[in-house]
């Protein structure tokens, strides 16, 4: 049985995402694209397979390729590439990348995707419908053989064409990069050098074991990194993940600029930009998660837009439901999307079009007109199969507890306060957590509360 979260199929490769899982979803895929994508005379239909630097990721990438050769589809090897790379090869066709992103180094996963986007739910829920058929592999004759391409430079180039309709030539702007030991390590140094920046990589060889540091850039795991920006002279820092879809951006004293300021400089950009070279359009509509930030609704709003929620793993589809509108941007934390460069989510294009808007304004003016509140986020311990009783139990527990608060329940409980105070507990997708988000002048006493109620309800 196979079962996509959030994020793809992830989890270790010891007892989750194996070479037989990998093999089935192979097969499922390679038998979804023969049976709606058309075979040209010259080929059958292709679906493009990389990997990030994971030890695992070599022997799942050639299981899922077994599987879609023996399916009738055309596998095509690309190797090692940042995820947002195997989605922008995946334009046209289908493709499957192996990472676990920020997950430790026993873990892999699988992401399918289709013209560029991840694939919604739907998709999904066929992938899993065929590996539960077990249906046997197509007749000989209609195996096929691999092939091998090379994205990167073709995506590394189109990645520093899209960033300079942005702000301003890099001209020595100083900047240094965090690859984590990760998949950026071969695109985001070249592609703000090609930008003309001063680059500085560090963590910059890629090894699936994260010897560095672990692969989710945090402000524990990135404590030497930012020790080294405070210590130097910097612009301002990049971090990444291990296949480069997350970004972090910090200052130049070291210190982590919060993911929603970063996503307010960019969502208000876009709305404003869109505002200005459009007349008599649709209204700009900039796509994020319930647990951001009320400063992202701030600056949209302000510049003639609308902000649209959506579940957290969900922006693609939350895109495809807007209506009235044109979605300008996307986002959740430390992951965006740039429609108008392309469906994904790419922490290498965030890269370069920030970069940009530095050069042409600086850091801390960017950050300048945004309010930024107080704002925390915690994890609760709850395994797996304990979460759905848990939530259940939370959405009477929360609301009794803060009465003063409007409620939603549509993507956890979310709570509302008078003075525009929230919070948001959510069960994680890819770990045993309950999480909670909260936005408050006073947020210290508003998380010890809630962590009270969730403790109650978690523990009994």
């Amino acid at each position: 049985m196979v079962q996509f979260g959030t994020a793809g199929v992830r989890g270790s490769v010891v007892d989750r995402v194996t070479p037989a899982v990998a093999l089935a979803v192979g097969q499922a895929i390679g038998r979804l694209v023969t049976e709606t994508v058309p075979a040209t005379d010259a080929a059958p239909p292709a679906v493009v397979i990389g990997r990030d630097g994971r030890t695992s990721g070599s022997a799942l990438a050639a299981a899922v390729e077994a599987g879609v050769a023996s399916a009738g589809a055309q596998p095509v090897r690309i190797g090692q590439v940042p995820t947002p790379t195997l989605a922008f090869a995946s334009r046209g066709r289908h493709g499957v990348m192996l990472t676990a992103s920020h997950n430790p180094p026993t873990d892999n996963g699988i992401k399918c995707f289709a013209d560029g986007s991840e694939f919604d739910r739907v998709q999904e829920q066929r992938i899993e419908e065929f590996v539960d058929e077990n249906a046997p592999p197509a007749d000989w004759d209609q195996w096929t053989t691999p092939t091998r391409a090379d994205p990167l430079p073709g995506y590394r180039d189109a990645v520093v064409g899209y960033s300079r309709r942005f702000g301003a030539d890099l001209d020595g702007l100083r900047v240094a990069v965090d690859c984590g030991t990760g998949m950026a390590s071969v695109a985001t140094p070249a592609v703000l050098d090609s930008l003309g920046a001063s680059v500085t990589a560090v963590n910059a060889t890629v090894d699936g074991h994260f010897p560095a540091r672990p692969s989710k850039p945090t402000p524990e795991t990135l404590t030497e990194f930012r020790s080294f920006l405070g210590d130097a002279d910097f612009d301002f820092g990049i971090a990444h993940d291990g296949d480069a879809d997350r970004i972090v951006i910090l200052d130049g004293d070291g210190e982590i600029v919060h993911e929603d300021t970063i996503v307010a400089v960019l969502a208000g950009h876009y709305t404003r930009r869109y505002v200005q070279e459009h007349d008599d359009a649709p209204t700009p509509v900039v796509v994020t998660t319930p647990n951001a930030s009320g400063r992202i609704d701030e600056q949209v709003t302000a510049a003639g837009g609308r902000v649209e929620r959506v579940q957290l793993g969900g922006l693609h589809e939350g895109i495809a439901a807007v209506e009235g509108g044109q979605v300008v941007f996307a986002a959740e934390p430390w992951k965006h999307i740039h429609p108008e460069f392309g469906g994904w989510i790419d922490g290498v294009a965030s890269a370069a079009l920030l970069a940009r808007l530095v050069a042409a304004e600086g850091l801390a003016a960017l950050r300048g007109p945004i309010t930024e509140r107080p704002y925390r986020k915690v994890s609760i311990d709850c395994p797996d199969d304990a979460k759905a009783a848990a939530m259940a139990d939370l959405e009477a527990a929360l609301p009794e507890s803060f009465p003063e608060a409007g409620v939603s329940l549509d993507h956890g409980v979310r709570l509302t306060f008078p003075d525009d105070s929230w919070l948001l507990v959510r069960p994680s997708g890819t770990e045993p957590y309950i999480r909670l988000y909260a936005e408050s002048d006073d947020v210290d006493a508003l998380v010890a509360e809630a962590e009270v109620v969730i403790g109650t309800v978690v523990d009994a």
